[in-house]
């Protein structure tokens, strides 16, 4: 809940446009203005911690006001231009529009990349603050260390592209591992060449972190350039001492002159068949495994012209050390080039050194398309004295979990290892099922291999591509089909940068024992149960038991006689839990309280409460059922007979038989009650922040739900995160974004079965709230089947005592608290874990007076020395996943602190932080003593007595010429700091322009990987006057040292527009490494923007930049009113859309030059721009002349020349025009015209009269979202049954793989049919046409309700060898 804001307040009004303040006055006001606390994340950056901003109508006078003031807070190319919601669906374009305690996306440009807010708002990087550390923050808890920090440092093989004689190892540890950009720079510094990108040995891109710690121990280090085939032998420099099961010799590090004299020299002959189309563009690699160990892949390449032509022999030579003697190859290819397919004839293997030959009879096909789609075989090789291994096809069973959104689209790669080698990495991309990887599914997929004798572990990952890309593997069984064994590897885990550890790939090792593979698989499973489960059998409790096989309540009678008979409303079927110890309770009658229900000689009867016959073990299935037996005698079980009646294991078969109840907690949908909706023992129904549903939620507060109860069986479910906002179904829709209206009242179901309740419209009877396979809400039509079931869990009961419980800390009228979920994810306990008979005696026991200490208290002792201070002293903690602070250190008596000798201990609370690693601590000089002696800073954990020790020894002083009133100080281990303490030498370039010098105030921050080092005011120049016109200041800043510097804030308060300051650059030296960190600024500090004054600016290192002019043709209304972007293609990414502006502010306007500064780091060589506009304003068509891109730091400049209008009703409508990039002595990419043929369905309804879009992709991009608005064969477009034939020009994309086809919805029956797509384009020397089927509904009310789908290529003719076919 928000405060009420205060009436009163003080207010800085400028009093002119030139930036004039008035001095503060007191103002009183009648009205309290609504203030609204809202956080803005980046798009597309879930690093990027968010920024809490208070908005009002005084601190924002206008929404443009609010875009200047984010603009300093959100790192963005252009300053903050866009606002919109998380999902990037909803564009916010007023203030009222902004709703209090909501999170939304800042971006420069319309297109938003949405951002996992979880996760943005879990792992905060404190560096990337937009505030020094100092300035008073809200402190936001962090939860979990990012994925793919190290938890124990390993060693890594870096070669050099192209190069393989040129390596260095690496050290992989949290210093060189905070993001995948600081690891790019260690390995300039460390190979001494700019590495841009990283290549496994084999060619296939690493592109982050999470990958380069997941490798196989090398990577190759290339910069702008493709990957270069080379000898890149890991084995060379990191050998392994055996292969498990081959061989216990060992080889030892160092000698490599006896290597040298044992090297294998080895000539590779390998012959192509002569079939059609049998040679290969792709690049082509080698593997040779030995009872020693294996070789790397060698990549065979050669520099005479192309290699494995149909019908041609290519022979190689190749070094391999010693292997061993060799008992099998791997030979493959990376299936890249314009015809990757290859059939191959034959491979022979001479031993230079011994003379010894092989000859294998390959014909096979290695290709995706051909034969079983493997793009690489293995052979065995046939040595004297020793029996040939077989080849063997292994089948591989993957089983994807049951969690909703379990499933995964990205490319799953596995690797098998065993005695004999391993099989390399395999992608598992042809299933017998139609889709691989959906939810509760499992793919079967057979491996080739040579025979790799008993296996002991695979490694399964996924290369994390694609829309929903993570995947929660249950586990994988690899069946030997020669020896006819199954292998179970268990996994149970997601392989998930979102989830759980942030792990896309895993290492299982294998369970030979089905058996009992099988048994901890279901104790996993009862255990997950028990925990989802658990929260019922809390004390207070009331519950009943539902029996499936006689359809009655266990009910108690008053004789003492049971019986499984119950009606729902029967008095004698309620029990109350008066004991609950781990999984151990006790249940008491309802309406007689002397009674509980008991195991006696195994037999179910009611008996006085106290005994020990009463205490009964609550033992949960994987279906939600219950068993009760006895905790006294372990296997007695309460059973009754389909009759109802109790009964024991002897009395019948088991088919008669039911010892599995169904557990009901009364009073769970009490009006005010406040609830979690579960789907599954770990997730719940969840509201986004966009208002949409799903049930992929966690556990946690955003899942709960506050019910309002309207009558009998009817509630509203409104989110406790996100007031107001209410569970509805509505026009075909079902998300949070209800107001309480009748469209958001549900009549429950209660499910007998599984204790589950359904969710029906009372608006719109017969729908009922359901879940996709992705989680996602939407209504659907009632059925039995899982995904219209909700097992509610109850977090706080609606009044203190309902049903006459005991209240509980969870039942109290205040703060809702996790203690409960905290209890019910302890473990089950085992059977044997029994109560004593006292049990009677302890129930009466009241709970201990000790109270439980927080994990988050420490305590902070300080030590003065002979100097104290009666300043306000102040504390931050740093911590490897988060900062805290300031902590202000004070008591009720601050005059009695920090006298001089004195030891003075507070109490602190520090929220999840990580391994502590520095602290920093500082006065604020306001007392009469300047000067304060430290000598010691001690932090003990309050539960484990962890103590953390800071020696200081220094003078914190304001007067002393080399002081400061603040130091920081690292964690000393083993007599040694973990991190050294640096002294910066920061050099401040003050302008040359007139009044450029200050007497204000002037404060710095430097950032880096490892912080911050807070606002440092500058006090000791140099220079006997500070900030002098064109003079160079020199100070020192001390902290703990920040590693790579990232950015510099600079502070300066100014009480008049003459006292403002003009600052060129600030200079960092780090003088231990000789590193030199240049900062531009070239700007007045403080600044006003929209009539806001700003104080503060963030400095970044000058990296990427280019400068971009944009020309618009001299013609009559050349210029444009629409808002022009920018796409800029290079070999690694493209950068867009980069919005360049609108031409309603004075841009793009006739016979203009208009100059943009972009960053375009990290993209690789450009070959291609795109440019366009949205069409927007009154005359949106433009004329363009020219584009030109020149590169800040190498001065390399692109001239394009356009010379077109850019208009719907000009040339061919198109909005957006491609332009190659032209170099010297390089052709330049052929811009392409693509025939597109768009076949509507002939179903009912199949025709569309929405906008519909198109996006082509190929081997070289894509052509971006392109509208097809003009068609060639018919006026009236995408009619049902007819061919509409539309044309784009884009410059080449190469091979086409797929077609992203939209449309946006608009019009009377938006709905569409879509038969399938065929597109065609003829080059100079290639033609293609491709043939994309669909055959589905683009339509939110049909199918899936999407109407955006990725089409991929079914058939492909010509692939630049000749003219194209047609495709009907």
């Amino acid at each position: 809940m928000s405060e009420t804001p205060s009436t009163s307040f003080s207010m800085i009004h400028p009093s002119s446009s030139e930036g004039q303040v008035r001095s503060p006055r007191h103002l009183r006001i009648t009205h309290p203005v609504v203030a609204k606390r809202i956080s803005f994340y980046k798009s597309g950056d879930p690093q990027f911690g968010g920024v809490r901003v208070v908005v009002n109508p005084r601190s924002f006078k206008s929404f443009d006001a609010l875009l200047d003031n984010l603009s300093g807070k959100v790192p963005l190319p252009f300053g903050v231009r866009n606002i919109s919601t998380p999902r990037g669906r909803h564009s916010i374009t007023r203030l009222e529009e902004l709703e209090d305690g909501e999170s939304y996306l800042c971006s420069h440009g319309r297109k938003v990349q949405p951002v996992d807010l979880d996760k943005a708002r879990q792992r905060p990087r404190p560096w990337l603050s937009s505030r020094a550390s100092s300035v008073q923050t809200q402190g936001r808890p962090v939860a979990a260390a990012a994925p793919g920090l190290l938890r124990a440092p390993r060693r890594l093989l870096v070669f050099r592209n192209g190069d393989p004689r040129t390596r260095c190892a690496v050290v992989l540890n949290r210093r060189v591992t905070q993001s995948f950009e600081a690891f790019l720079q260690h390995l300039t510094l460390v190979m001494q060449y700019p590495v841009a990108k990283l290549y496994a040995t084999d060619g296939r891109k690493v592109p982050s972190l999470q990958a380069v710690i997941l490798s196989s121990g090398a990577v190759v280090a290339a910069g702008r350039e493709p990957f270069k085939p080379g000898n890149y032998d890991i084995q060379k420099y990191l050998l392994p001492a055996r292969l498990p099961g081959i061989s216990h010799r060992v080889h030892r590090k160092g000698n490599a002159k006896s290597e040298s004299r044992k090297s294998g020299n080895w000539k590779v002959s390998i012959i192509t068949s002569d079939l059609p189309n049998a040679g290969t563009s792709s690049q082509i690699y080698i593997v040779l495994y030995g009872q020693h160990r294996s070789s790397a892949p060698i990549y065979l390449y050669g520099t005479d012209g192309a290699r494995f032509q149909d019908g041609h022999e290519d022979i190689f030579t190749i070094k391999v050390g010693d292997i061993g003697t060799v008992f099998k190859i791997r030979i493959g290819h990376t299936n890249s080039g314009c015809s990757p397919s290859w059939h191959c004839k034959k491979i022979q293997l001479q031993n230079m050194n011994s003379g010894e030959q092989f000859y294998i009879p390959v014909q096979r096909w290695l290709a995706r398309d051909q034969e079983d789609g493997e793009i690489c075989r293995e052979f065995p090789l046939l040595n004297k004295g020793q029996p040939i291994l077989p080849v063997t096809r292994y089948e591989v069973f993957v089983a994807t979990g049951e969690l909703w959104n379990a499933g995964t689209v990205a490319n799953v790669y596995i690797s098998i290892y065993g005695e004999k080698g391993d099989t390399g990495s395999r992608q598992l991309f042809r299933s017998k099922n139609s889709f691989n990887f959906l939810r509760g599914q499992t793919d079967a997929f057979f491996l080739e291999a040579v025979h790799l004798g008993d296996l002991y572990k695979i490694v399964i990952g996924h290369d994390g591509l694609g829309p929903g890309n993570g995947w929660f593997l249950d586990d994988v069984v690899v069946k030997d089909t020669t020896k006819n064994h199954d292998y179970a590897f268990f996994c149970h885990r997601w392989l998930d940068q979102g989830e759980d550890d942030g792990k896309i790939v895993r290492e299982l090792y294998a369970r030979t024992n089905s058996i009992f593979s099988a048994r901890k698989k279901l104790e996993l499973q009862r255990k997950e149960t028990w925990a989802a489960e658990s929260w019922k059998f809390m004390k207070g409790n009331t519950l009943q038991f539902y029996n499936r096989l006689t359809g009655g309540f266990v009910r108690l009678h008053p004789d003492g006689t049971v019986d499984a008979l119950g009606e729902k409303t029967d008095k004698y079927g309620l029990f109350d839990v008066i004991f609950n110890k781990g999984n151990i309770c006790i249940f008491q009658s309802h309406e007689m309280r002397h009674l509980s229900l008991a195991l006696d000689n195994d037999f179910v009867t009611g008996m006085p409460t106290g005994g020990a016959s009463t205490e009964l073990q609550v033992l949960y299935q994987p279906n939600r059922c219950a068993l009760l037996q006895s905790a006294v005698i372990p296997g007695q079980m309460v059973i009754f007979d389909r009759h109802g009646k109790v009964a024991d294991e002897s009395s019948g078969g088991y088919a008669n038989l039911s010892k599995e109840f169904v557990t009901f907690v009364k009073g769970v949908f009490l009006n005010s009650a406040v609830v979690l909706l579960a789907t599954s023992v770990c997730q719940a129904l969840c509201l986004q922040p966009d208002g949409t549903c799903t049930g992929a939620g966690n556990h946690s507060e955003k899942s709960y739900w506050k019910v309002h109860k309207i009558s009998s069986g009817i509630c509203m479910f409104e989110s406790v995160k996100n007031a107001r906002m209410y569970l509805r179904i509505k026009d075909g829709r079902c998300d949070g974004t209800g107001t309480g209206d009748i469209d958001c009242h549900f009549k429950i179901k209660n499910n007998l079965e599984n204790a589950s309740i359904s969710l029906e419209s009372t608006r719109s009877p017969g729908l009922f709230v359901g879940l996709q396979p992705d989680g996602r809400a939407k209504p659907v039509i009632y059925t039995k089947d899982e995904n219209v079931c909700f097992y509610p869990q109850v977090i706080q009961f609606g009044r203190k005592n309902p049903m006459g419980m005991s209240p509980t800390p969870s039942q109290g009228e205040g703060k809702i608290h996790e203690s409960q979920n905290q209890n019910v994810m302890s473990s089950e306990p085992e059977a044997g874990d029994l109560l004593p008979s006292s049990t009677a005696k302890e129930i009466r026991l009241s709970q201990s007076s000790e109270t439980l200490l927080s994990e988050d208290e420490w305590k902070v002792i300080v030590l003065t020395g002979n100097t104290g201070t009666q300043a306000n002293v102040t504390l931050w903690v740093y911590g490897d996943e988060g900062v805290t602070g300031p902590i202000s250190l004070s008591k009720d008596n601050p005059e009695q602190l920090f006298l001089a000798r004195q030891e003075d201990e507070f109490q602190v609370e520090i929220r999840r932080i990580g391994e502590i690693y520095k602290i920093r601590i500082g006065h604020d000089g306001t007392s009469g003593q300047p000067e304060w002696n430290l000598q010691r800073v001690t932090m003990q954990h309050m539960r484990s007595k962890k103590k953390l020790d800071f020696i200081a020894n220094v003078c914190l002083s304001g007067i002393r010429a080399d002081g400061d009133i603040v130091c920081e100080l690292p964690v000393i281990k083993d007599g040694q700091p973990i991190f050294p303490l640096v002294r910066y030498h920061v050099d401040v370039y003050t302008g040359l322009l007139k009044q450029d010098k200050t007497e204000s105030e002037v404060s710095l921050c430097l950032y880096g990987e490892r912080g911050d080092s807070g606002l440092r005011l500058l006090r000791k120049s140099n220079m006997p006057i500070r900030f002098q016109r064109g003079q160079i200041d020199k100070f020192q800043v001390e902290a703990v040292s920040l590693g790579k510097l990232q950015k510099v804030l600079l502070h300066c308060e100014a009480s008049d527009k003459s006292q403002y300051w003009y600052c060129d650059k600030v200079i960092v030296r780090e003088p231990s490494t000789a590193s030199e960190f240049v900062f531009i600024c070239e700007r007045w500090l403080p600044f006003m923007s929209q009539g806001i004054i700003h104080s503060e600016i963030e400095l970044y290192l000058q990296d990427g930049d280019w400068k971009v002019t944009v020309v618009t043709g001299e013609l009559e209304n050349a210029g444009t009113t629409a808002t022009v972007s920018l796409y800029v293609y290079g070999e690694a990414r493209c950068s867009g859309p980069i919005i360049l502006g609108s031409g309603k502010h004075q841009l793009f306007s006739s016979n203009s030059a208009d100059m943009f500064k972009i960053n375009l780091k990290d993209i690789g060589e450009i070959y291609k721009i795109r440019i366009g506009h949205d069409n927007s304003g009154k005359d949106p068509r433009w004329y363009l002349e020219e584009v030109r891109l020149e590169n800040l730091v190498t001065y390399e400049l692109f001239c394009l020349t356009v010379d077109s209008w850019i208009a719907e009703n000009e040339n061919d409508g198109d909005t957006w025009k491609e332009v190659p990039i032209v170099r010297t002595n390089i052709a330049p990419l052929p811009v392409v015209v693509y025939e597109i043929c768009i076949y509507t369905g002939t179903k009912s309804g199949a025709e569309t009269e929405s906008n519909v879009s198109v996006n082509l992709i190929g081997t070289r991009g894509d052509s971006g979202n392109r509208k097809l608005h003009q068609s060639k064969s018919n006026k009236t477009r995408f009619q049902r049954g007819q061919i509409d034939i539309f044309s784009i020009k884009a410059v080449s994309l190469g091979q086409l793989r797929k077609v992203l086809i939209t449309h946006d919805s608009t019009g009377p029956g938006n709905g569409w049919f879509l038969k399938s797509v065929v597109v065609k384009s003829e080059e100079e020397d290639s033609s293609q046409e491709v043939l994309f089927p669909c055959n589905r509904w683009l339509d939110e009310y049909q199918d899936d309700g999407k109407t955006q789908l990725e089409l991929l290529a079914e058939n492909s003719h010509g692939e630049g060898r000749g003219t194209g076919q047609t495709t009907s």
